[in-house]
């Protein structure tokens, strides 16, 4: 099989070459050709890739951090050393992976992905979404509107969030009559308030100026937020879809966000730190505050990842390092755990579903952890197949898709090179775990 060799360079990272261009677009396209394939189905479970674990490198320090609840302070300059895995007990079935489907659509690069209820859904360069029915993987809707590329996606339990280029937002109604149906029902901002601001001289407040990166949902207090590279996080009420709040958030272009239960807004940017922001519900001109600054060694964070129960915080960066806090569950502060090492270009996107995570990145590879009781990450899998960096991942737990009893995810992949791919990644750490404990 050839290899496709990608340079960093190439990739239209930055916001201040033209700021009002968002384009995910491999430049130098005469030098550069990823090589295309027809929809496939992958080996079966017996051609599985077996790799040993990798343990991440969390110092005595880190840990107990997160031992003793104790009220940490997040350094202003961090640090960390990666131990290298010298042990030779560790077994090769520890982990097995295998890419059980491969899909490839006329709708260019794959953006965005996102999933819910069993239902994943696909934004790319064309004017189409996508909707696949796991875990059959099968296309079952689509949304299309007249604008092209899609650059991020939300869903709730009954709606469908898309952010375009355009900086506008469509939002669709899901019903489940039978089968499931997509009712487009507001662009954001809407018409109206976009004249009626425009009249009042507030059009600015409106409307983003640089391109949306990132969406997050706030159902119960019925909230819409949207994160630009125009360095601003805003604020929509869902129920009339009208900006409420403008939070001059970072200096440098927001290149995503993630949102806790708590209501807790964590924004990340090229400016190299994670801001943690809460909202406060007295009446005043600035509804959310900034708590802390969290640094990542000078690194710019293209994306963020929270665990279900907002106990764990994932930052990918640039360097290629996966950086994450662990929040005390007394003091309710964050306090540094580590670097998760192993991708040799930018960390582009985060999931995070049960006790796994998974990263992709623009080396095309993805990488599965698992994160054990005791903090430490161990590697399961190295998913390698894209030609292309990876922008977008997705993860379900095992109840949606499980052909078996094994513990295990499904990883769902899209890359530039237009391919989405889905991974079935078996963890037998647990079986690893008591026969180096026999060994010993």
């Amino acid at each position: 099989m050839k290899k496709c060799r990608f340079q960093t360079g190439q990739v239209h990272w930055g916001y201040k070459e033209d700021p009002y261009n968002l384009s995910f677009a491999i430049r130098g396209t005469n030098n550069i050709s990823f090589q295309r394939s027809v929809s496939t189905k992958e080996p079966p479970p017996s051609d599985a890739v077996f790799l040993p674990p990798r343990r991440s490198a969390a110092n005595a320090a880190s840990l107990s951090l997160l031992h003793h609840h104790s009220q940490p302070s997040t350094p202003s300059r961090l640090s960390f050393t990666i131990t290298p895995d010298t042990s030779k007990l560790e077994l090769d079935a520890a982990s097995a992976y295998r890419c059980v489907a491969s899909v490839l659509k006329k709708d260019g690069q794959i953006i965005c992905i996102a999933a819910v209820n069993g239902l994943i859904y696909t934004g790319s360069e064309g004017n189409i979404i996508r909707v696949w029915k796991m875990p059959e993987f099968t296309e079952c809707g689509q949304l299309k509107t007249k604008t092209c590329m899609a650059v991020a996606l939300q869903v709730s339990s009954d709606r469908v969030y898309a952010a375009y280029a355009d900086c506008k937002i469509r939002v669709w109604r899901r019903t489940w009559e039978g089968v499931v149906k997509h009712v487009r029902i507001a662009t954001v901002p809407t018409a109206g308030s976009f004249v009626r601001s425009y009249i009042s001289g507030k059009d600015k407040m409106m409307k983003h100026l640089g391109p949306i990166s990132s969406l997050a949902i706030n159902a119960s207090d019925d909230i819409l937020y949207s994160a630009s590279l125009d360095k601003t996080v805003k604020v929509w009420r869902i129920s009339d879809f009208k900006c409420i709040e403008t939070i001059q958030a970072h200096p440098e272009p927001i290149n995503a966000i993630a949102l806790a239960d708590d209501g807790v807004l964590y924004t990340a940017s090229d400016d190299a730190t994670i801001r943690v922001w809460r909202r406060n519900f007295c009446s005043g001109a600035r509804p959310h505050s900034l708590t802390v600054t969290l640094p990542t060694k000078y690194s710019p964070v293209k994306t963020l990842a929270l665990t279900s129960d907002g106990g764990v915080l994932y930052g990918g960066c640039s360097d290629g390092y996966v950086h994450y806090w662990l929040k005390g569950w007394f003091s309710g502060q964050l306090a540094y755990g580590g670097a998760l090492p192993g991708h040799t270009h930018a960390v582009m996107c985060l999931t995070s579903v049960a006790n796994y995570m998974v990263s992709g990145s623009a080396d095309s590879t993805g990488r599965v952890w698992v994160r054990e009781p005791d903090g430490l990450h161990t590697c399961i899998a190295v998913l390698q197949g894209h030609r292309g960096p990876i922008r977008c991942v997705s993860a379900l737990p095992e109840h949606v898709s499980d052909e078996s009893a094994d513990e295990g995810c499904t990883v769902c992949t899209g890359s530039l090179d237009g391919v989405l791919k889905v991974w079935r990644v078996k963890n037998n750490t647990s079986q690893t775990r008591e026969v180096l404990t026999k060994c010993s």
